[in-house]
């Protein structure tokens, strides 16, 4: 089976079409229960038993996440937990992963640990709060969603346990960040990891306490009072309203014509030949909301929070389904003002519920901008509104062309840098996108914050180090068809590692090590004879053979 050969995937889902998570709210706390539906595969081929995941499954936990966020701002605690028998997740399905294709693989392997990530993110930022109810054996990606979650609670009936087999296993590695979030989240002693890693059985019981792979050990009898009791703790300490009125989401509509789809705020153009998508971002325009009431009122179709919906959307239909698409051109179209108004809206309403919710949607969606493993060039000329919010497009991007008109100054683009420029939509290592680019260096900074509120021409742009380069109208067009087209010639595989290597140069934390890993080691490790040849362990599970390692060391 090869990835372009199957259908397309659709990214959009609600509740009622869930086939493996039920989703119930009972006051502050909210439970996801996973019970996950064997025929339920997003492709045919394989068995989801075990409650063992697909992209499928964890497209739903996105959703889900979401209607929690912004369908639900009373719940403060989410229990997630399984409603099967004596099994927690038993991680992404084996033989799913034997019969996708490598690009399948690693895409699969990204949107899962974003989701993750979001868990994380809404800990850190919304005071949402997450428990892992692991009531029967959790392993691989079960044991990694775990990690995801504040804190892990453990049935302990002599049976149940945490593990991640992969590498024994599979011949691959815990592709979720199962590895870094053993050390870095839950200080596991490196040699205590090196033994549960090498495991398959894993660790069950208070020795799993003992490790720090889990929170607590607790005895079925008491294990569901036990989790009730603490959901309702960790409840207490968080400031999200319990008397608020959720928004609800509906669905993100899009019309599709060929090679354009169109949004009602976002529009794609994909041009084949030159293999490049133009992802075109609009700015908001009629009556905007003046407050807070405002905002409620308008709900799903408030433009921060249409807009960050829509364009999450547009970047995974992207990423799954135009894998020969190498560079995206980033374009915005409109009025810079109604931009900056509606940051200015933000800025001013940051601790409203739905506010703060918002902007954790457009921080996790420029985040997973940056990790796209596609070129990226801003295109900055007549008609464009890089402001602020929008700005980070072009400080997002490997390359920014800024249109130079001296001989029409009063058409020429301009930037308008404001508060949203200087961290409110940091990068996943927490820098803002102007720190990144100056490595935090004081100088630049100060000066791109001395020009924060006017706006800012070409030449100045250059000179503020803002932009790449800031051909003329006699240039320009020149000057990027030559740009795409050297891009289109170079090796994909190289052009991923570069970028990636470039967007996160000087700071790392958790989550570029978890990226970072996946695309330089696992990656590898995916490709290798010991995991996917004739007799690789990934190929050759549930046979009954033997694998068959290479054992020279590389």
């Amino acid at each position: 089976m090869t990835q372009t050969a199957a259908p397309r995937v659709d990214y959009r889902t609600d509740p009622t079409q869930y086939k493996h998570w039920k989703l119930s709210t009972e006051g502050p706390v909210a439970r996801l229960a996973l019970d996950i539906a064997e025929d339920g595969g997003l492709r045919p081929g394989y068995k989801l038993k075990l409650n063992s995941y697909d992209l499928g499954v964890d497209i739903e936990l996105h959703d889900a996440l979401n209607r929690i966020r912004f369908e639900h701002p009373e719940v403060r605690t989410v229990i997630v937990t399984s409603d099967k028998d004596r099994i927690f997740c038993s991680g992404a399905n084996i033989f799913m992963l034997g019969v996708s294709s490598h690009a399948w693989k690693v895409n699969f392997c990204k949107f899962t640990n974003e989701t993750r990530n979001g868990i994380e993110d809404s800990s850190k930022h919304s005071g949402l709060k997450f428990i892992a109810a692991v009531n029967g054996a959790c392993a691989g990606g079960g044991y990694e969603l775990a990690l995801a979650c504040d804190e892990i609670l453990l049935v302990d009936d002599r049976s149940s346990s945490v593990s991640l087999p992969e590498v024994p296993l599979l011949g691959v590695l815990p592709g979720t960040g199962g590895l870094t979030r053993v050390t870095d989240k839950r200080h596991v002693r490196h040699d205590l990891a090196d033994i549960f890693c090498t495991s398959v059985e894993g660790v069950r019981g208070q020795r799993a306490v003992e490790w720090r792979l889990v929170d607590q050990a607790i005895k079925p009898a008491q294990f569901a009072a036990a989790v009730q009791e603490r959901a309702a703790e960790l409840a207490q300490a968080s400031d999200r309203p319990a008397d608020a009125k959720g928004v609800a989401l509906t669905r993100v509509e899009r019309q599709e014509n060929g090679d354009t789809i169109e949004y009602a705020n976002v529009r794609i153009e994909v041009d084949r030949a030159k293999r490049t998508a133009t992802l075109t971002l609009k700015a908001p325009t009629g009556a905007q909301p003046a407050d807070a009431a405002g905002i409620e009122a308008a709900g799903a179709a408030w433009w921060p929070l249409a807009l960050g919906r829509e364009l999450d959307d547009a970047i995974l239909h992207l990423r799954t389904n135009e894998l020969d698409i190498g560079t995206w051109l980033l374009r915005t179209e409109g009025d810079a003002r109604a931009v900056l108004a509606a940051d200015a809206l933000m800025l001013a309403n940051q601790d409203h519920w739905l506010v703060r919710e918002t902007l954790g949607l457009l921080r996790r969606t420029f985040a997973r901008l940056d990790v796209s493993s596609r070129s990226l060039f801003a295109l900055i000329d007549e008609g464009s509104c890089f402001a602020g919010m929008f700005a980070e497009l072009a400080f997002a991007a490997d390359r920014a062309y800024m249109l130079a008109l001296p001989d029409a100054p009063e058409k020429a683009p301009r930037i308008v840098l404001d508060e949203f420029n200087f961290g409110l939509l940091p990068l996943v290592n927490d820098q803002s996108r102007l720190q990144r680019r100056f490595y935090e260096e004081a100088a630049p900074l100060e000066a791109a914050r001395a020009a924060a509120g006017r706006e800012i021409d070409a030449d100045e742009a250059v000179k503020l180090g803002l932009v790449t380069a800031a051909p003329d109208d006699i240039d320009w067009a020149d000057e990027l068809r030559i740009a795409i087209e050297e891009r289109a010639a170079m090796s994909p595989d190289a052009l991923t590692g570069m970028e990636a290597n470039l967007r996160f140069a000087s700071k790392e934390n958790m989550l570029t090590r978890v990226f970072g890993r996946l695309t330089a080691w696992q990656n590898w490790i995916f490709q290798r004879p010991n995991a996917v040849g004739e007799k690789g362990a990934l190929k050759v599970y549930g046979t009954g053979e033997k694998a068959g390692f290479d054992m020279n060391r590389v």
